[in-house]
Order: structure tokens, then sequence, then C-alpha cells
């Protein structure tokens, strides 16, 4: 038994209560919430844990709960990085109502039909309704990296646009909107979108994202997460995703990282200055600022 399994369908498939608290004891039944269960404790990620608890939550609301907010965005496969996880958000079709309980909080909001819809059996709003429930409630940074995630699915930009319109007159839609003009398909990872809203917030000049560098004689040379052309500095977010990709095709990491090494040789050969950052710098946007900005100031046109 790998999933997450109720208390009540322990009883029914045969396990008596007394076995199940034995088990608990043993540490063979591992509580994800009250009267929910997986069979052992298996060390997960935030948004893998809160996959598990909206797993062992849903099985114990009542009809007309629709998984919502930050909940909806994490079965949906999509980043949210900052946002607090601590709870299962589930919406239900009314105005008011709302309330916080131990694991869940319920808002009281009008659902349309087309806003709803079902993965992997959990019955939770659409991607674009998704991203304007949390687009009202978080901080730019969060919103961004959702937005960005969400066109690179697929889903095209006009459906965010009206779902936000959709919402017009709720409280926090005009983050929505702020959120919605800041997205860029081309950020390819949490950690790039996280960047560009940061250094915005600084005063860095928007780069330009997944920037394709050519030698003289136009042959490629490499992608860069961010670009500042004009001023020819190359910005270059690593984070473990990052590397985790690459060893996907090579299961050596000293080879992925020599490899990262004679890429970033190549691009300096060319005449690019290059700014490495990782998650921990970006908790000090302000120096992340200062160390662009001493690179622009030896850097030279690239354009």
């Amino acid at each position: 038994m790998t999933e997450v399994k109720t208390h009540a369908q322990l009883l029914r498939n045969g396990f008596a209560a007394d076995e199940i608290r034995r088990l608990r004891r043993a540490g063979a039944l591992v509580p994800v919430r009250r009267g929910a269960y997986v069979s052992s404790a298996v060390e997960l990620d935030r948004t893998a844990a809160h996959r598990r608890l909206v797993e062992a939550t849903t099985g114990q609301i009542g009809a007309g709960a629709v998984v919502s907010h930050v909940s909806a965005a994490v079965v949906h496969g999509l980043p949210v990085p900052y946002a607090d996880l601590s709870r299962v958000h589930v919406t239900r079709d009314r105005e008011g109502g709302g309330r916080a309980r131990r694991w869940v909080q319920v808002h009281g909001t009008p659902l349309a039909p087309n806003e709803v819809t079902s993965r992997d059996g959990i019955t939770l709003t659409t991607v674009p309704r998704t991203f304007v429930d949390v687009a009202r409630a978080h901080p730019m940074t969060t919103n961004v990296t959702l937005g960005d995630a969400v066109l690179r699915t697929g889903v095209p930009l006009a459906a965010l646009v009206g779902a936000v319109e959709h919402a017009a007159g709720r409280h926090g839609v005009a983050a929505a909107r702020r959120a919605l003009a800041f997205l860029d398909a081309r950020s390819e990872s949490p950690g790039e979108s996280v960047s560009r809203v940061l250094l915005a917030q600084v005063g860095v000049p928007a780069p330009e994202p997944q920037l394709v560098l050519h030698d003289a004689a136009g042959a490629f040379v490499a992608r860069v997460d961010l670009g500042w052309a004009a001023l020819g500095v190359v910005g270059e977010f690593d984070g473990r995703v990052k590397y985790g990709r690459a060893l996907g095709a090579k299961a050596d990491l000293e080879e992925v990282l020599w490899s990262e090494k004679l890429r970033e040789d190549a691009i300096r050969r060319l005449g690019w200055v290059v700014v490495r950052w990782t998650w921990m710098d970006l908790d000090h946007p302000e120096r992340l600022a200062q160390r662009l900005r001493a690179a622009f100031a030896i850097g030279r046109p690239m354009a």
C-alpha cells in the first residue's frame, strides 16, 4: 500500500481497529492527517507532501468542495514558490462562508461549470481559474512563476486574460492583472521566473529570457537563461532542477559539471560577462543587483 488510505477505507479492506493502531505504533502506517495514512514514512519535498495531503483530505470533505488555489496548482503539477502549503484549499460554489480549519481552508466563491475539471480522480479548478485564485492572494514572485509555467504547458495567454477579467470586481484582481503583464513563457524554471521579478523590483533592466548566442560565423554556441545583449552580460540561474535535467541524459554528475564549464568557457570567449546565482542569492536581490551592475559596467554591447 503506497497511496493514501483513510481509516474507513482500511476498515472496509478488512483491517481491524486494533490492527490499525498496532500498525501505527510500529511505524508501518504513518498519518498524513487525522484519519488518513500512508504505508511508510517517505521524505517528500513540500510540493509532494502537499499533494499527499490533498489526497488524504479529498476523501474526508463533503460533496461540492472543489480543490482550488495553491492546492489545485500542485495537483496540476504547477509551481507555487513561497506559498503556504500547510492547508488544503477548497472552494464551494457560493458567496462567502470561507473558514479555516486545521488542515483545510474553505473559500466561498461562485464557480462556473467550465471552471471545474478532474485530474487523477480529484475534482479541482481548471488551470486558468487556478491562476486567478492564486494570483489574487499571493505575491508577484509566486504569481509570475505560476503564470509562466501555465503558458509553458500550452495554455494561451488569452485564456488567462479571460479568467482574470471574469473575476473583475473581486478582491485582489489587480494583482492578477499585474502578474499577467509580466508573464513570459520563455522562462523555463521557477528560479528564472522569480529572478525576473526580483531583479525588476530592485531596478535592474529587463533581460531577454533564453537568449541564443552565436559565434562570428553564425554557429550556435549556447542558450542562456537571461541575457542583456546591449550590455554584454548573461545571467545563469543555478538550481538543482537544471542539473537534474542534465543528469537525465548523463548519469555522471562530474561529466555534467565539466560540460557546463566548457559551455561557460565558450560563452566567455565570445566576450560575454557571465553572472551566476542560486536560490540563496535570491534571498538578497539587492546584492545580486550589485553584482549585475558591476558586470554591466565592464561588459560591451553584443547586439
